[in-house]
Protein backbone atom coordinates (compact mmCIF):
# COMPACT_ATOMS: atom_id res chain seq x y z
CA UNK A 1 0.00 0.00 0.00
CA UNK A 2 2.39 2.45 1.38
CA UNK A 3 6.29 2.51 0.80
CA UNK A 4 7.97 1.72 3.92
CA UNK A 5 7.12 4.90 5.99
CA UNK A 6 9.01 6.54 8.94
CA UNK A 7 6.37 7.79 11.53
CA UNK A 8 6.97 10.95 14.14
CA UNK A 9 4.85 11.14 17.28
CA UNK A 10 3.39 14.59 17.91
CA UNK A 11 5.48 16.81 19.92
CA UNK A 12 2.14 17.20 22.47
CA UNK A 13 2.01 13.51 22.82
CA UNK A 14 2.18 12.49 26.12
CA UNK A 15 5.20 10.43 25.52
CA UNK A 16 3.78 7.22 27.25
CA UNK A 17 4.01 3.99 25.30
CA UNK A 18 0.06 3.27 25.82
CA UNK A 19 -1.20 6.61 25.58
CA UNK A 20 -3.29 7.85 21.79
CA UNK A 21 -1.05 10.27 19.82
CA UNK A 22 -1.08 11.51 16.56
CA UNK A 23 1.89 10.37 14.51
CA UNK A 24 2.45 11.81 11.28
CA UNK A 25 5.39 10.69 8.28
CA UNK A 26 5.91 12.13 4.77
CA UNK A 27 6.74 10.93 1.61
CA UNK A 28 8.21 13.43 -1.44
CA UNK A 29 4.62 14.16 -2.64
CA UNK A 30 2.23 13.45 0.74
CA UNK A 31 1.75 13.60 4.50
CA UNK A 32 0.09 10.58 6.17
CA UNK A 33 -1.32 10.77 9.28
CA UNK A 34 -2.58 8.07 11.65
CA UNK A 35 -3.49 7.11 15.37
CA UNK A 36 -0.89 5.11 17.61
CA UNK A 37 -3.81 2.74 18.51
CA UNK A 38 -5.31 2.35 14.79
CA UNK A 39 -1.94 1.88 13.17
CA UNK A 40 -3.35 0.30 9.70
CA UNK A 41 -5.49 3.34 9.36
CA UNK A 42 -3.88 5.68 7.49
CA UNK A 43 -5.15 9.11 6.39
CA UNK A 44 -3.26 11.26 3.43
CA UNK A 45 -5.22 14.11 2.85
CA UNK A 46 -4.98 16.44 0.06
CA UNK A 47 -3.25 19.91 0.67
CA UNK A 48 -6.60 21.44 0.46
CA UNK A 49 -8.04 19.10 3.20
CA UNK A 50 -5.03 19.49 5.32
CA UNK A 51 -5.50 23.07 5.32
CA UNK A 52 -8.67 23.34 6.26
CA UNK A 53 -8.07 20.98 9.18
CA UNK A 54 -4.86 23.24 9.98
CA UNK A 55 -7.10 26.36 10.23
CA UNK A 56 -9.61 24.63 11.77
CA UNK A 57 -7.78 23.60 14.66
CA UNK A 58 -5.97 26.97 15.16
CA UNK A 59 -9.26 28.56 15.11
CA UNK A 60 -10.42 26.52 18.01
Amino acid sequence: MFPTLHWQKSSFSGGGADEDCLEIATTPTALHLRESDDPTTVLTPTPTALHALLTTLKAD
